[in-house]
């Protein structure tokens, strides 16, 4: 007897082939996966008790997932697939690996205490994702509301919430003390996270570079590296500062937007609402009462 999965195909039916794929999607897919490879190393370097590779690792796959998405849009390659897979891939490098790291470096002495607040961190960066990608599909959203996260994003949260262990390897040790001092650190990342907070986006960043800026573009990156690789805890101790410092720039450009969107509404609303005098039409054989307070606003 032959059973189904060794069945020769019959005559006459077609098996359904898949079209070939082009490389220009494929790109994106494989930097957010070679992310991910880094975000599991970090787990496994933190387990190892490697900090340094493992904060490395995070700091790599932050820096791919910067430029994942624009290079798919710049080839034309976003995919419904690629979207959810890079979702996944946050969620793992900048939720479950920082969460591990902080805990296995010192939030381990708080025992159960410190595993909720690594719990807390982590969950929240997946709420985050999932809201992010529920917000993407949404009609009502205004154009300028692109320039802005809701919420810290889960890359600019897994490098914020490192910030003691940064300052660890520059020297700062507090004992015990600074261990409750990360706990609440710690969870005040993950509220940012998961808050209605409005922050910079930068996508709108690097778009468009004027000829003249090339060069200092380029001058400007190649410093930034080597800053970052020669002085790595100094760098992102600063980086990680000025970052929290702008949050409130963000909320105040936000607000500003909307003050604006609301006006340009109240004063586009009396040219598109006609009154309803003006609108209904006269009974016949009735006059209509053209009075001071009743008279349609054009007649004034």
């Amino acid at each position: 007897m032959v059973f189904p999965p060794f069945e020769p195909d019959r005559p006459g039916i077609r098996r359904r082939r898949f079209g070939a794929i082009p490389l220009r999607t494929l790109l994106p897919n494989l930097i957010t996966l070679l992310a991910l490879c880094a975000g599991l190393t970090a787990i496994r370097m933190s387990v190892e008790g490697r900090l340094e590779l493992a904060l490395a690792a995070i700091v790599f796959a932050a820096m791919l997932d910067g430029v994942d998405g624009r290079i798919a849009r710049l080839l034309k390659g976003t995919s419904r697939f690629g979207a959810e897979l890079d979702s996944l891939a946050d969620f793992v490098n900048f939720g479950v690996a920082p969460a591990l790291i902080l805990y296995f470096w010192g939030l381990h002495e708080l025992k159960s205490v410190g595993w909720i607040s690594a719990l807390i961190f982590a969950i929240c960066a997946g709420l985050r994702l999932a809201r992010f990608n529920v917000m993407i599909d949404d009609p009502n959203r205004p154009a300028w509301a692109g320039n802005f996260f809701t919420g810290m994003p889960a890359p600019a949260g897994a490098i914020t919430v490192l910030l003691p262990i940064y300052l660890y390897f520059l020297g700062v040790d507090g004992g015990i003390f600074e261990t409750w001092l990360v706990f609440i650190y710690t969870l005040a990342i993950a509220f940012f996270m998961v808050s209605r907070l409005p922050v910079f986006s930068g996508k709108k960043i690097g778009q468009r570079v004027p000829a003249e800026m090339v060069l200092p573009v380029f001058m400007v990156t190649i410093i930034l590296l080597a800053l970052l690789i020669s002085y790595p805890w100094q760098f992102l101790s600063v980086g990680t500062l000025l970052y929290l410092g702008s949050l409130p720039f963000g909320w105040l450009s936000y607000r500003a937007y909307e003050r604006k969107a609301a006006a340009e509404m109240a004063a586009a609303s009396p040219a598109a609402t006609p009154s309803m005098e003006a609108s209904s039409p006269p009974v016949a054989g009735e006059r209509p009462d053209l009075s001071a307070s009743d008279r349609p606003s054009r007649l004034n």
